[in-house]
């Protein structure tokens, strides 16, 4: 990116006065063209470091998410065998996957409720249903 120095006002007036209206407006244009290669440089780094920031970020949740199911996994280790001082361990066991399957089975149903009350995209819909009707030319529209 090259900077420009900005010229002294009164310099500025000077070319304003002796300059022609073409001279002036391709300045414009010049810097108008600069000024929208430099905002297109700026958004590129803004977007290579955030999508950088936004890669980490899904590194560490997904670091997260294995660090969950090894508690689970271990809490539920843990559960069998305090059943299992109880009882013989293959009940104890029979039990932990028990209670896992009725949680699975509650979270399927809740997640294929959730899924069945998806609309898609009922307003884009609609807009697109209105569009052929008022390309025919000559009918009246409501």
């Amino acid at each position: 990116m090259s900077s420009q120095i900005p010229e002294s006002p009164g310099v500025a007036h000077q070319k304003a006065e002796t300059a022609s209206l073409g001279d002036l407006l391709g300045d414009v244009t010049r810097d108008l063209s600069t000024l929208m290669r430099q905002e297109v440089d700026l958004a590129k780094a803004e977007l290579k470091q955030s999508a950088t920031r936004a890669g980490k970020g899904g590194g560490m949740l997904a670091g997260a998410g294995v660090a969950g199911h090894f508690v689970l996994l271990f809490l539920s280790l843990a559960l069998m065998f305090g059943l299992g001082a109880l009882m013989p361990l293959g009940w104890a066991a029979v039990i932990v996957a028990v209670i896992w399957a009725i949680a699975a089975a509650v979270l399927a149903s809740v997640g294929r409720k959730e899924l069945k009350e998806i609309k898609g995209l009922p307003q884009t819909g609609e807009t697109l249903a209105e569009i052929p009707p008022t390309l025919k030319p000559g009918e009246v529209n409501r």
